[in-house]
């Protein structure tokens, strides 16, 4: 982590984000936007310090809390952010805020904190004894390690309309740089910093930001340029993107979503990518669904799960995560398994994919779904873990109709 910065309205800025989160449950990316929108003086160092911060905090809250004697439950968020420069041997801003604080008290807690693995992880014991129960305690403290690691920005090359030497070529002018990732025929990672979102290439849609594991579904669905293809859980719509890409144009790909909004994101980002074989559909009722049986070549269900694969990027979702929540999913999976798979025609191809690490969400859903249902069969799943591949954790079952 950087050193911290001198101004104090850096802090004042990142105690408002920390009680939105903490205080009123809302999305840590959502509130640094709205905070760097309200500053807009901030340089982009200035920045770059709040967000990291910020994310640093949220990861690390029940450590933090644990090592500050309970700084949260005081609401004393400079106590909090003091306690975090101080487990990390930083350097504490000379401001009056940060005078009272005991160091050696600090890093005696923080010690301490070794002997409570759902402390020491920072997490909810509830969600560290699920985990434990899902991988076993090696595995999980593992993909605990892995996954409280912040994660490196990926991009996705938009080969529509772009090739590799162009795109390099093009952020270069912008001065960044970037490198292929060994095994992901279409993911680069960048090679120093710079801002992406202000650059030539993303504004012709020349690439998106997507995760390397993530990138790996729409290969996995073995699509083909004239196929029809439903995307039935698309959201904001990377995984239609990709599949138009592989596709090459040719044929349909219908994203669906039960949210409009995030169809609407997906229409604005199809046409920056110059993807026109992509079609929106709201998904209204069930009716939806059933006037579309028998319809696709390819079904992709990326189904609602806990997101537990991805809390490096979304550190924030493990402060959601229980037993009822899972369980919530769990349900939701099996009816949306069960009824979406029934748009697939006969020989087509169906892949399931989750950004979960828990089987009960993955091969045991799977699984169940197969018991159920004799006219699928599994052809091959992959399970992906954060602490093996260094990306996001992914489970994905491809299944044919026969």
């Amino acid at each position: 982590m950087n050193n911290p910065l001198p101004y104090r309205n850096l802090y004042i800025g990142i105690i408002k984000i920390l009680e939105s989160v903490f205080e009123h449950n809302r999305y840590t990316d959502k509130e640094i936007e709205i905070t760097f929108k309200k500053n807009k003086q901030w340089g982009s160092r200035d920045r770059g310090f709040v967000a990291e911060t910020v994310y640093n905090i949220v990861r690390w809250k029940s450590l933090i809390d644990f090592a500050s004697n309970g700084a949260l439950k005081r609401k004393d968020y400079w106590g909090l952010i003091a306690t975090w420069f101080i487990i990390n041997d930083l350097e504490i801003p000379q401001l009056d805020e940060f005078g009272k604080y005991k160091i050696d008290k600090i890093k005696s807690n923080y010690l301490n904190a070794k002997k409570f693995p759902e402390v020491w992880y920072s997490l909810y014991r509830e969600l560290y004894e699920i985990g434990k129960e899902e991988l076993g305690e090696e595995q999980w403290h593992q993909e605990l390690d892995a996954m409280n690691t912040p994660s490196d920005p990926i991009l996705r090359i938009n080969r529509l309309k772009v090739d590799e030497k162009e795109l390099r070529n093009i952020l270069h002018e912008d001065g960044i740089n970037i490198e292929k990732i060994k095994g992901y025929p279409d993911a680069f990672k960048l090679s120093n910093n710079g801002n992406l979102f202000k650059s030539k290439a993303f504004k012709n849609g020349w690439f998106e930001m997507q995760d390397a594991s993530s990138q790996l579904v729409a290969p996995f669905l073995e699509v083909k340029p004239g196929m029809r293809i439903a995307d039935t859980c698309a959201g904001g719509g990377g995984k239609s993107l990709h599949l138009s890409a592989l596709t090459e144009n040719k044929g349909q790909i219908m994203s669906m979503d039960i949210i409009g909004w995030k169809l609407q994101e997906l229409k604005k980002r199809a046409k920056r990518n110059g993807a026109h074989n992509i079609q929106t559909k709201l998904i209204e009722s069930s009716k939806t669904i059933k006037r579309l049986y028998n319809s696709f070549d390819r079904v992709l269900i990326d189904a609602p799960c806990s997101g537990v694969g991805v809390l490096r990027r979304n550190p924030d979702a493990k402060w959601k995560i229980d037993k009822e929540f899972i369980e919530r999913v769990r349900k939701e999976q099996a009816a949306i398994l069960e009824q979406y798979s029934k748009m697939l025609k006969k020989d087509g191809l169906l892949v399931y994919a989750t950004c979960s690490i828990f089987p009960s969400e993955n091969r045991l859903q799977v699984d169940q779904f197969l018991e159920k249902n004799k006219e699928f069969e599994l052809i091959e799943d992959k399970k992906i873990l954060p602490s093996e591949s260094g990306y996001d954790g992914f489970y994905m079952a491809k299944m044919k109709r026969i």
